[in-house]
């Protein structure tokens, strides 16, 4: 059992994905954390949320000004986040902000720099990276069993409710620039891509938004009129996007987003190595129920035919058993999943004194690319990124928890 002092850590926006990041951190095992409290600009969400999980329901103030609290995590709405992000910095606090870190490239700058300047640790989502598939296959690769790593796809098809839906009023800017899918999913497939292969040197591609798509809801009031191309104030973000990617490493890959499809979503990621190819999940999970790993090992000389294996995890912290129902006994996105699980390395980080896997480099790597590649559309250029993330650390093989043979917390962050 951890001996750590434990780090005190409080939400910021109570709604939908606050519970399975309450759950992971005040009912995961964690003895490095310790959950104060929430706040919610609709203090009757943060009110259920705090009294579903026993802890504070609080406002921003007190969040901000309680000198105890060391992380706080900003769980707003997307085109919220550089704002808040900000006085969270500015508050002397470290972030740990929902995906994406900004929903502009100067935003994400200004808090990446902000953040340096006061010494404070910045992190962002998505953490399904850390997840039993995405660690298993990290292994494999690392081990060699596709041989060099030369192509990479990753798709996220889907068709989004803001088309059809009358619409959340507290979100009155989804749907506008930087709030879409590009930026909503971008970070999901980013952060396997760079947690497989390191950094993107360069990237090109095109974007789109249709703009001849009308609301399809009966119920909208705007129903059968054309999509806005202005909401809140600004002008409405691109629903797809293809971008060709070079990574530093020689790789080259390919990232496709689309909201303009149907449900249920399709999403795909292959790595094809000179000596065999890793199929992997969807990235908006951690692992398991469906959600695996498989490694095709390339025909030889002698048969020339294909091996395909599905792959035991080699990790923990896959998603747990999605027929349990939620404690507040409503549907909840991503319940069982382990989101949060990067807090958990930050507290870590700042109690030991070492880089938190999820850095402030790597959220801002995920938003120059998604950046670069609208800014290719319309200049034409294929632009070289500023930034130049590691790869997260890899976590130690092995499963999380209490029974015998698995391994403590400790040992695999």
């Amino acid at each position: 059992m951890s001996t750590v002092k434990p780090v005190k850590v409080a939400l910021i926006g109570s709604g939908n994905i606050s519970y399975t990041y309450l759950n992971t951190l005040v009912k995961g095992g964690f003895n490095i954390i310790d959950v104060v409290g929430c706040s919610d600009l609709i203090p009757e969400r943060s009110k259920a949320r705090a009294e579903l999980f026993g802890i504070r329901q609080m406002t921003n103030e007190e969040i901000l000004n309680d000198p105890e609290i060391e992380i706080v995590i900003n769980t707003t709405q997307l085109w919220n986040h550089t704002a808040v992000t900000r006085q969270i910095l500015e508050a002397g606090k470290n972030v740990y902000s929902e995906k994406a870190m900004g929903d502009t490239l100067e935003g994400a700058k200004a808090n990446y720099e902000l953040a340096a300047s006061k010494g404070l640790r910045l992190g962002c989502a998505p953490d399904c990276y850390m997840g039993a598939a995405f660690q298993t296959a990290r292994k494999l690769l690392d081990d060699g069993a596709i041989g060099r790593p030369l192509i990479a796809h990753a798709m996220c098809y889907r068709g989004y409710n803001s088309h059809y839906a009358a619409g959340d009023p507290a979100d009155p800017s989804a749907g506008s620039a930087g709030t879409t899918i590009t930026h909503d999913m971008g970070g999901y497939y980013i952060n396997v891509l760079v947690n497989m292969l390191g950094a993107v040197n360069r990237v090109s591609g095109y974007t789109k938004f249709y703009d001849e798509r009308v609301y399809e809801n009966p119920r909208h009031p705007h129903y059968k009129e054309p999509i806005a191309h202005e909401i809140g104030g600004k002008r409405r973000g691109d629903t797809v996007m293809l971008g060709a990617l070079e990574f530093k490493n020689g790789c080259f890959g390919s990232l496709t987003f689309c909201s303009e499809g149907f449900f249920p979503e399709v999403p795909k990621m292959e790595i094809y190595g000179t000596e065999g190819i890793l199929t992997l999940p969807d990235p908006n999970n951690f692992g398991g129920w469906g959600n695996d790993v498989y490694l095709t090992r390339v025909g030889n000389a002698v048969n020339g035919k294909n091996e395909v294996f599905r792959v035991p995890f080699t990790h923990g912290f896959g998603d747990t058993d999605p027929s349990i129902p939620t404690l507040s006994g409503k549907r909840e996105p991503c319940y069982n999943s382990w989101r949060g699980l990067a807090v958990v390395d930050m507290a870590y980080a700042i109690r030991r004194g070492r880089p938190h896997r999820s850095s402030a480099e790597l959220a801002l790597h995920t938003v120059e690319i998604i950046d670069a590649i609208e800014r290719s559309m319309k200049d034409n250029k294929v632009y070289t990124l500023q930034s130049c993330p590691e790869r997260p650390a890899p976590l130690t093989p092995g499963f999380f928890g209490g029974s015998i043979g698995e391994a403590s917390i400790d040992n695999i962050l």
